[in-house]
């Protein structure tokens, strides 16, 4: 095991540097001259202007210029500064904490409400109460995220405070701690839950249909004991395989959220930084998402080791 854990490092150093590589070129192609939006509507100094060129590499050819990037990520895990010299990892310091607990809301959400709607439909496979819940999953998948961060709002940040008086589901800021989050954590989980509940549903009814569930059910097993002992737990493979994807997924995705609900995470960062064409703030951010993936991605694989016995890392 541990020389697989070992092995997975060394091959995410690649995926790293092709991700990274990647983006760099593609952020840094852009149109525009990043100096000059230093200085606003304003004429720089050309002098000046030269000077904060050379200051940031920026009159170097582009893979030099990523060279100095990565090198100080993987080396020093220096970030860099932005082009007012303020270091990436300070302005995504605190930034980070709220898209983490964001995702993490998303996730637990998606994992509860998606896996018991979706074992819920399996065991009633064909019935109204597995109609009803394809029809709900249908319907979060077709209403834009959008839509449906603003329609909660109105309904429980405004109309649910009218109503009862008290503000319940917080619905703009993170003010309110774990409150805060419920809500767009479940804008951001939607759609993710409602296929998760359909992957649920139909892993969960495949495996209910293989010989050793038949046979545990001949020797008189409890019904429960069947389903949660010996099916769901082999449906959890390709469960957890999505969860841990996903994880980096609602990372990456969570601009919208964060902006709807007024959220000053890394989301609403690279949606900012983006506008103001601060290239190194762009990289960096999306450097952590790729570590993000990339870790969620080796976690999953080992948790395969402890849902399946057969598997092993040699």
């Amino acid at each position: 095991m541990g020389r697989y854990v070992i092995r997975r490092l060394i091959q995410a150093i690649p995926v790293l540097i092709g991700a990274t590589l990647l983006i760099y070129c593609i952020v840094f192609a852009l149109p525009g001259d990043p100096i000059a939006g230093l200085f606003g509507d304003k004429r720089p100094d050309p002098a000046i202007a030269e000077v904060l060129r050379e200051q940031y590499h920026l009159n170097d050819p582009l893979l030099l210029q990523y060279w100095y990037y990565i090198s100080g990520v993987i080396f020093r895990g220096d970030f860099g500064v932005n082009f007012a010299n303020v270091p990436v990892s300070q302005i995504m310091a605190g930034k980070f904490q709220v898209t983490l607990n964001l995702a993490v809301t998303a996730l637990v959400m998606e994992a509860i409400i998606g896996v018991g709607l979706g074992l819920w439909a399996a065991l009633r496979r064909g019935k109204a109460a597995d109609t009803l819940i394809l029809a709900a999953t249908l319907l979060l998948i077709s209403v834009p995220t959008l839509v449906t961060g603003f329609v909660l709002q109105l309904v429980l940040g405004v109309k649910l405070k009218q109503w009862t008086g008290a503000d319940i589901f917080p619905v703009a800021g993170t003010t309110e701690g774990l409150r805060s989050y419920l809500v767009p954590g479940f804008v951001l989980a939607g759609v993710s839950i409602a296929y998760l509940t359909r992957l649920t549903r139909t892993s969960l009814a495949e495996t209910l249909r293989s010989d050793y569930i038949r046979t545990a059910t001949a020797k008189g097993l409890p019904r429960r004991r069947v389903v949660g002992r010996h099916a769901l737990r082999n449906a959890l493979i390709p469960l957890v395989t999505y969860l841990g994807a996903d994880l980096g997924q609602l990372m990456g995705g969570a601009v919208i959220t964060e902006t709807i609900f007024n959220l000053q995470g890394i989301g609403n960062q690279l949606f900012t930084s983006v506008h103001l064409r601060e290239q190194p703030v762009v990289v960096g951010v999306v450097t952590i998402l790729v570590l993000v993936y990339i870790l969620a991605n080796m976690i999953v694989d080992l948790l395969y080791a402890v849902l399946d016995p057969r598997i092993r890392y040699e």
